[in-house]
């Protein structure tokens, strides 16, 4: 059936019809119970002379009147036991109930699923996950206990991510029980005297028992899947610690605050240094470097802002003296110094998880062993380093390492596209390295948009670094001292590389490669990261690991191990800082409160940025993601480059782009390219996280002139674009009135 407003108002003006008739006509009336026991030697004799019939009929009526949800189904139910006897009974209205009831569903879902999920998108993903992984519990439990109406069920569940096969399978199975009471009752319909009747509080109360049997059961199984996986571990008659951590990145400090901050007993253990990557080799240091390269790119454009020319020179050894002085200037922040004052035990060495319950830590005081009630794992993530032929024979460098350089390259390959690659590449083009950056895909900066990358491809090609696309690494060779990257390309002109990639990516596949050979002094090795799971006893322990070699957890964050968490980068999902001190907060209260209260995290709004110039921000959905899941949106793009403050500074490249549900100003996602993007989208966030549109956004009033005042101007163009052109057709005439 065609998915179309047009398909879906008939087809629910006639369902409304059908529903009208049936009460404009009172034909109700026909299935009572007066009217059953009255006509039921006719039906029984009709029955006998007629027995095919009788039962296609009795199915057809039955199926419509559930499909329609119709009062009378329990008639029709008791009917059926006094007419067809208990086994036929039972045979029969357990098919013609689920049919009808899968119609039902199937109506539900063709008609509202899509517009509830649009417009409840944000609260309604934790139903939707818990459907997805026991929605046929789910059903099953409510199909058991009478007290739930069936008809609403059929109508719900049709609004969630349940497979009709599942439904229709659990409804047959759920509902025999119900259906055999009924159909015995119809059996003894001459003891009847009121539908109330069937159902007394000991029958009641049987049902909620069954109803109830599959919670109680999911409990014992859980409860003995948790007596198999800690069998053979000695649990301690008391513990040293209430949590104690492994890492001392984002996630693990986050954690371990927690933790003190509600008065538990806490450790944490780092092998290397506080603060993790994001203080040491990645957040702090990076923008720090990015902050002294964009000096040199503003110096660049001095006759932009007035002036005949500026020349700068500089040390680049001094450059990273200045990154590692800001990280010493950070690192208090993430001190043993600090985490010790505000009650953590911190400890410097290597952990080994022995059981769920004892940590061994191997420092240079000796080892020791703690036994803790929980444990959470926070050991974050290390570059991934490819299995790239003749690497072993140069020092490659990586975001670990490039801060221990002391003299800036002449020629840096950078291999990879993402967010990291294409952050130092910018740095060391400004910097005055010739960069080359090489990316097997058709563009950078794959998860987002393509009219975003595009902005930020041409500031790179405006500045000299040299993008290299569908270049695919194959090994590294050493001649003489030359070092080159080899890789293997379409074979078409390089200077069309970037230009029309899509376009000219079919054509290619049917070229032989060719062989390209990259010299270079240096190559920064930029593909991803990798979570460290390695060398901490989760192998032995018999930790899960999911297909990426994250640690795989629940929606609680626990392990397989109950009583073990994992947040941060070494739980995969997002490797940001931000989300893994959101996920330690969810990590640390389940391990502590878990047995009164535990909560599910929540990841509906995940904002994050490429600190690129222009940077690029983003929030929700964006274009491409919405196409690839078929969810409709409507788009609106304010560009930066009308918006004053941008051109006072000279930033005025960029847009905001805000995708919102079809007819509505609920916001679904936004990418802002440009300066300060990281700043401005936090207004968008907000917005998101709480529910807030782009009419309350307009309505806001924003300084004058910011660069924040592009999020009043992209919610304006939707305003304007969705303006009633009736009312404002019919002001023009009253004031045409007015005039005259």
């Amino acid at each position: 059936m065609k998915n179309s407003p047009r398909v879906k108002l008939i087809l629910g003006a006639g369902i409304l019809i059908l529903v009208g008739l049936f009460f404009v006509f009172d034909l109700g009336r026909y299935f009572s119970l007066a009217t059953l026991k009255n006509e039921l030697d006719l039906f029984r004799e009709y029955y006998q002379e007629n027995k095919g019939l009788a039962i296609g009929v009795y199915m057809v009526i039955y199926i419509f009147m559930t499909a329609l949800s119709l009062p009378g189904a329990m008639v029709l139910t008791l009917a059926g036991g006094a007419v067809f006897g208990l086994f036929a009974g039972v045979v029969i209205v357990s098919f013609a109930s689920t049919i009808g009831a899968t119609l039902a569903f199937l109506f539900s879902r063709y008609m509202f699923r899509d517009w509830v999920q649009g417009k409840f998108s944000a609260k309604i993903n934790a139903v939707n996950e818990g459907i997805k992984k026991e929605g046929g519990s789910y059903l099953f439990t409510l199909r058991l206990v009478p007290v739930f109406p069936f008809f609403i069920i059929n109508l719900v569940m049709g609004l969630t991510p349940i497979s009709t096969g599942l439904f229709y399978l659990v409804s047959q199975i759920g509902m025999l029980p119900g259906t055999f009471v009924y159909i015995n009752a119809g059996t003894q319909l001459a003891k009847i005297d009121t539908l109330g009747g069937i159902l007394s509080p000991n029958v009641l109360f049987a049902f909620i028992l069954l109803g109830l049997f599959p919670l109680i059961a999911k409990k014992i199984m859980g409860w003995v899947k948790t007596k198999k996986i800690y069998a053979g571990f000695s649990k301690p008659q008391r513990f040293d610690y209430n949590l104690v951590v492994i890492g001392a990145g984002a996630a693990g400090l986050v954690s371990s605050y927690i933790a003190s901050a509600v008065k538990a007993k806490v450790a944490l253990i780092e092998e290397h240094k506080m603060g993790g990557d994001c203080l040491n080799t990645g957040c702090v240091p990076s923008k720090a470097l990015i902050a002294s390269s964009k000096v040199l790119s503003q110096a660049a454009r001095a006759k932009e802002f007035g002036f005949d020319h500026a020349n700068i020179s500089f040390d680049f050894a001094r450059v990273m003296d200045r990154v590692h002085a800001i990280v010493k200037k950070v690192a208090p922040h993430d001190s043993v110094e600090r985490y010790t004052r505000l009650g953590v035990t911190c400890i410097k060495g290597r952990a080994t998880i022995l059981s769920p319950y004892e940590v061994q830590v191997k420092g240079a005081d000796g080892d020791q062993v703690l036994t803790t009630k929980n444990i959470i794992v926070a050991t974050g993530a290390r570059p991934m380093i490819p299995q790239l032929k003749g690497i072993e024979t140069v020092s490659y460098l990586t975001s670990d390492t490039i801060w221990d350089i002391r003299t800036l390259p002449k020629r840096l390959v950078v291999l990879g596209g993402g967010p990291i690659g294409c952050e130092l590449a910018q740095a060391f083009v400004r910097l005055g390295s010739k960069v080359t950056l090489v990316h097997r895909g058709p563009r950078i900066m794959k998860k987002e948009d393509p009219d975003a990358v595009r902005v930020v491809m041409e500031k790179f090609r405006a500045e000299g670094m040299d993008l290299r696309f569908d270049h695919g690494a194959r090994e590294i060779r050493v001649n003489g001292g030359e070092k080159f990257l080899v890789c293997d390309t379409p074979n078409r002109d390089p200077g069309n590389q970037g230009n029309n990639q899509d376009q000219n990516r079919q054509d290619d596949q049917n070229k032989q490669d060719r062989e390209v050979l990259i010299p270079f002094d240096q190559i920064l090795v930029a593909l991803g990261r990798v979570p460290n799971v390695s060398g901490f006893g989760l192998e032995a322990l018999g930790v899960t690991l999911g297909p990426g070699g994250h640690i795989e957890t629940n929606g609680f964050l626990q392990t397989n191990y109950p009583n073990i968490f994992c947040c941060g980068d070494v739980h995969g999902r997002y490797q940001f800082t931000h989300t893994a001190a959101h996920e330690s907060w969810y990590a640390a209260v389940n391990a502590l409160f878990g047995r009164v209260k535990k909560f599910g995290v929540d990841y509906s709004v995940i904002p994050w940025a490429t600190y690129t110039d222009p940077e690029v921000a983003r929030v929700g959905i964006n274009e491409q993601e919405a196409k690839a899941a078929g969810i409709d949106y409507e788009m609106v793009s304010y560009g930066i480059e009308d918006l004053d403050r941008a051109m006072a500074e000279s930033q005025s490249h960029g847009f905001v782009k805000v995708l919102t549900i079809p007819g509505k100003d609920k916001i679904l996602g936004v990418t802002i390219v440009g300066h300060n993007g990281p700043e401005i989208i936090a207004e968008f966030v907000l917005a998101m996280k709480h529910g807030i549109g782009l009419n309350k956004i307009l309505g806001t009033i924003h300084i004058y002139p910011t660069m924040a005042e592009a999020n009043k101007y992209a919610a304006g163009l939707w305003k304007k674009r969705h303006a009633p052109k009736r009312v404002l057709a019919w002001a023009e005439k009253f004031h045409l009135w007015m005039r005259n």
